[in-house]
């Protein structure tokens, strides 16, 4: 079973971008916004890639075929997955533990496709060794870890990234204009949701450190923040619907991380947005979710309404209705090349060549504080305020 963990050049409107200083200096964005910043100065970006698991099977092939792309690791802790990954994508090293690939083949990217408690320790190690980083969901357990990781990566020279690459999709581009141009009048508020009923093959999703938020909202947060701007506070309930769940490396266990949540952003100009998610849901399109042709992200103007088809990771289309035309219309049916396990790619075509990305480490940054901000206002009951940012508007 696949788990589905789908996915700057940027400008300013009027408001300083919200530049907080939390993000830091001037100098430090200038230097970031730099194509050279590091850059690997290859035709081709060195790829390390660790964790051979179920989310492998779609990076490798979306790597392997990326021109800017070279695999030249993989590792795993448990060796026969590395050596089976290594055997089928014809990779010549394979490694049992990140020491020995740190100081094994060089390499210019990790690609972190572990279990999501792992990733700020082992993110750490590679901003270490001076090597780039693009972290599958999310890039770390706390706001402050990141916070850590991001300046690690700045004063090694490096960068670090962090999925989801939704902002990327033609669906995400379309609306992001629509909003932008103010097709849909003054905009108040928008809905979304994303969830299944559980990715029970492993027991991490449950555990501390896990959750339906980081694995399910983080994109709907992804989407939504930036479609309008950085959120300046949230308000959320979460809490666990099912105690037990039955999984596949570890049996019955006790659940401890949130499986059903609700937030609720306010973003700037009076914006309220709202995203639910959740390992209980019934949905006839499964964990895969192909097929979808319902609304699951929602926006509505002064004006106008707009409804995205599918999820954001796999969008199928825009529904647009406004005052001047209400009968609904389809826009932006076409997918492109986007897929959600495209992010590094990305990035290694950015490594390789200069070319910006719409991906933004301050974004992932934003989102991993809202996902820490929900789960505080839950224990707290009440509204928590923001401290990060990202420059705003995401249009390419």
């Amino acid at each position: 079973m696949n788990r589905k963990q789908f996915i700057q050049r940027l400008g300013t409107i009027g408001v300083a971008a919200i530049a907080s200083p939390i993000i830091g200096t001037s100098s430090l964005e200038a230097s970031l916004s730099s194509p050279a910043f590091g850059a690997t100065n290859n035709k081709k970006t060195r790829v390390g890639i660790i964790g051979c698991g179920s989310v492998s099977g779609m990076y490798l092939p979306h790597l392997s075929k990326c021109p800017y792309a070279e695999i030249v690791s993989v590792c795993d802790i448990l060796p026969d997955r590395a050596k089976n990954a290594a055997q089928k994508y014809g990779v010549k090293n394979w490694y049992p533990h990140i020491d020995k690939m740190l100081a094994g083949v060089p390499f210019d990217l990790l690609v972190n496709l572990t279990n999501m408690q792992e990733h700020g320790r082992l993110n750490r190690q590679a901003l270490m060794a001076k090597v780039n980083v693009w972290s599958e969901k999310p890039m770390a357990n706390t706001y402050a870890e990141g916070r850590e990781l991001y300046n690690l990566a700045n004063s090694q020279g490096v960068r670090i990234w962090g999925a989801p690459a939704v902002v990327n999709s033609p669906q995400f581009a379309f609306m992001a204009k629509q909003i932008n141009e103010g097709n849909l009048g003054r905009v108040a508020a928008a809905h979304a949701h994303y969830g299944h009923q559980g990715p029970n093959w492993s027991a991490f999703f449950f555990e501390e450190g896990g959750g339906s938020l980081p694995d399910l909202g983080v994109y709907n947060i992804s989407t939504l923040t930036g479609l309008f701007g950085p959120a300046k506070s949230i308000i959320a309930m979460t809490n666990i619907v099912d105690p037990t769940r039955n999984t596949g490396d570890k049996g019955h266990i006790q659940v401890v991380a949130e499986d059903n949540a609700m937030v609720i952003m306010e973003h700037q100009n009076n914006v309220l947005s709202h995203i639910q998610c959740g390992f209980n849901y019934f949905d006839p399109y499964g964990h895969e979710g192909t097929g979808q042709e319902r609304p699951t992200i929602s926006v509505t103007g002064s004006t106008g309404n707009m409804h995205m088809i599918g999820y954001d990771w796999k969008p199928s289309g825009v529904d647009v209705a406004t005052v001047a035309n209400e009968k609904t219309q389809r826009f932006a049916t076409d997918q492109g090349t986007f897929l959600w396990e495209e992010g590094a790619s990305i990035i290694c075509e950015y490594l390789a060549t200069g070319k910006e990305t719409l991906i933004n480490p301050e974004h992932a940054l934003h989102v991993l504080e809202i996902i820490e901000a929900a789960r505080q206002s839950q224990a707290q009951g009440k509204r928590i305020n923001l401290q990060s940012s990202f420059k705003w508007p995401v249009i390419g």
